[in-house]
């Protein structure tokens, strides 16, 4: 890859960017024994946002789906359950941090642009210019019950359901003038047909920022014209490169500059103060990570069939996985399910797993392992070498599992010049570096049903 490009290799004291993750359902993380807390209780959340503040990090982004899952035709009693809604903790934490961004996983399939337009300026606003949005687009066969659809959405309509619903909202966010004056907005297309005036007035940032994942071609492509933060897979420096560029390699298309995305995986980090000290707490997490029930659960995804009569302790099933499972849900198999099992089965005859042992094994293995010292260095070099603009820490303990990378890594960050040692600016936007969008408060009338909601000038 040429230096020469945008995404090409950084200078060492270019400065990276840090998020924390609140996780919510289907993430591996532990939420039973003494080092943990209550998913739902505000000291949690409050837990975690204030340490990732005085860590320095760009934003706390609160996961959220608007069902919990399915499985075998129940709701899967191993999420979390109970979570609140995710705009409403994030307007709490609003007052008890200063600078920390504030992201909110809302989901474009069962809301409507005005109503989650308004939430999202309502909460820059409370925060002084620090709120984001995680755009979400349910999959779940059962959430259109919850919300009075009778179904979910085709496959087809998501995306372009989802970025109508961005330019949407950014057209009510621009409706206003900067002066404060309230123009008359209208919004015609395919899934929405809207008009009247936005109730709120620009806010601190102009628009939310915006955050989306993108690992399938069609999500990267709904990221680069429609997002200010795009959620990546960790994976080899050579992955990273090859997404990174891939990503930022379509944003010129939307008249947008490298600069304009950033890119940021979501990372696991286990410390040791020596690597084997690592190795071993991050062998003891995965144990307690994957319970019997969630080993027999995992399975039962890959199989598509009840192994509820099987021993977690005990062997792998020997017959193949089933050719058109109806058992999790509505869950898309990825790869192919036959030689998947085959390779399990076989590593288990290797090493003589059981079935729980092959499932902690292959499964929940976190992204950086290792002292301080070399984690940082991992993470510095994934952003010199032009595959991450940053990381999104996704503690495995929690509200306590960002403490010690806080404590210990940051600085390190910090001592190479890769990382800030203050906070430069109040608004989300200014920590990314990202520009502040341009209002006009002219009235639109939008007939387009597109994913190019930025075109090129």
């Amino acid at each position: 890859m040429s230096g020469h490009r945008p995404w090409g290799p950084r200078p060492l004291g270019r400065h990276c960017h840090l998020a924390a993750y609140f996780p919510g359902a289907d993430t591996p993380t532990v939420w039973t024994g003494p080092d943990t807390k209550s998913p739902i209780e505000f000291s949690s959340f409050e837990h975690l946002a204030r340490t990732a503040e005085r860590g320095l990090f760009d934003f706390f982004l609160l996961a959220e789906g608007p069902r919990p899952r399915a499985h075998q035709g129940r709701i899967h009693d191993l999420d979390v359950a109970g979570r609140p809604e995710p705009l409403t903790v994030l307007n709490a934490l609003a007052a008890v941090t200063e600078r920390l961004g504030l992201a909110a996983t809302a989901d474009v399939t069962v809301n409507e642009p005005f109503e989650l337009a308004r939430r999202l300026a309502t909460l820059d606003h409370l925060s002084g210019g620090r709120a984001a949005w995680h755009v979400a687009i349910s999959s779940a066969d059962r959430t259109g019950e919850d919300f009075r659809r009778g179904d979910y959405l085709d496959r087809a309509d998501r995306y372009p359901r989802a970025a109508e619903f961005v330019a949407a909202a950014r057209r009510l966010w621009d409706s206003w003038t900067p002066d404060e004056a309230p123009r008359p907005f209208a919004h015609r297309g395919r899934h929405f047909d809207i008009a009247g005036e936005f109730t709120v007035p620009r806010s601190p940032q102009g628009h939310p920022v915006v955050i989306r994942t993108g690992g399938s071609g069609e999500g990267r492509e709904f990221a680069a014209a429609t997002a200010d933060v795009v959620l990546a897979r960790p994976g080899t420096l050579e992955a990273g490169r090859a997404f990174y560029a891939d990503v930022k390699g379509r944003l010129a298309k939307y008249g947008r500059t490298a600069d304009d995305l950033k890119i940021m995986p979501g990372v696991t980090v286990v410390l040791g103060d020596t690597a084997a000290e690592a190795q071993e707490r991050a062998a003891t997490i995965r144990r307690r990570l994957v319970s019997p029930q969630r080993a027999l659960l995992t399975l039962e995804r890959l199989w598509g069939v009840d192994l509820s009569a099987y021993d977690p302790d005990g062997p792998l099933p020997e017959f193949d996985p089933v050719a058109d499972p109806r058992l999790t849900g509505g869950r898309a198999r990825h790869g192919d399910a036959v030689a998947t099992a085959g390779k399990l089965r076989a590593l288990s005859r290797e090493k003589g797993l059981s079935l729980r042992q092959t499932v902690i094994e292959t499964s929940a293995r976190q992204s950086f392992i290792g002292t301080p010292v070399a984690v940082a260095t991992e993470l510095a070099e994934l952003v010199r070498e032009g595959a991450a603009d940053g990381f999104v820490l996704v503690p495995q303990l929690t509200p306590g599992g960002l403490d010690e990378f806080v404590d210990r890594v940051v600085p390190l960050l910090q001592e190479r010049g890769a990382f800030r040692t203050e906070y430069e600016g109040r608004t989300l936007r200014s920590h990314l570096g990202l520009p502040d969008p341009v209002g006009t408060g002219e009235p639109y009338d939008d007939r387009t049903d597109h994913l190019t909601t930025r075109p090129a000038p």
